[in-house]
């Protein structure tokens, strides 16, 4: 059975250096492309949460907050997804083995609750890691109200 590959309807790839106010370009850019693209208001907060946490942890954890080491933001819109890849130059982890946030003794922890929120707000999360680093690809399937659409 031959498998085909689906063409996004509408691509937007963006580069950032490892700074967290640089963050904030992120957003803005996503929120147009997801508006643009005529998702939900609901979809594009989730979209909005689960990327900022992705880009967070890609400069912090990825890159180490070195300046100079970039994040690499796509967002893809196909028919019936949309999907958001962050990519960082980090040697990687293992998903699975990822501290549980609701166990009593990490409730109060500032931190270790990005990816367990991200899954809860996507359908699909998927983690690539290769020589040149980590993927985490978020995707949302949508139905687009065209009324939505800019």
């Amino acid at each position: 059975m031959k498998r085909t590959l689906l063409k996004a309807d509408r691509v937007f790839t963006m580069s950032i250096r490892s700074i967290p106010s640089e963050i904030h370009t992120v957003e803005e850019k996503l929120e147009r492309f997801c508006r643009k693209a005529g998702l939900s208001q609901d979809d594009i907060e989730n979209f909005g949460i689960a990327t900022t946490e992705m880009v967070n942890n890609a400069i912090r954890h990825g890159n180490k907050s070195v300046v100079d080491k970039k994040v690499i933001v796509k967002f893809e819109k196909f028919p019936s997804r949309m999907q958001v890849t962050v990519a960082d130059s980090g040697g990687g982890f293992d998903p699975d083995n990822i501290a549980d946030p609701l166990d009593p003794e990490n409730l109060y922890k500032d931190s270790g609750r990005g990816i367990f929120i991200v899954k809860m707000l996507m359908d699909d999360v998927k983690f690539n890691f290769t020589e040149q680093g980590t993927k985490v690809i978020l995707i949302k399937n949508i139905k687009a109200d065209p009324k939505n659409a800019h």
